[in-house]
């Protein structure tokens, strides 16, 4: 399993809390590469809901990750 910004990008507005099959199912739905699909259908399944993308890839970018001001713009 491996995450890509990219591929990561697909789930940000998925409907968090959201259990394994949820996240596929809207993958599928969204139009989502099916590397996106494979990478969530690899993931443990303990029946407990995902509450964010974090918990997914620990290392995906947050807004404080990026430095620029954005009341610049």
């Amino acid at each position: 399993m491996y995450w890509t910004l990219e591929l990561a990008s697909y789930l940000e507005d998925a409907p968090w809390p959201a259990t394994k099959d949820e996240l596929c199912d809207y993958a599928i739905r969204s139009g989502a590469p099916m590397e996106v699909v494979e990478n969530l259908q690899e993931l443990e399944d303990d029946g407990e809901p995902y509450e964010t993308i974090e918990e997914i890839w620990p290392d995906y970018p947050t807004k404080d990750d990026f430095f620029f001001n954005e009341d610049e713009y």
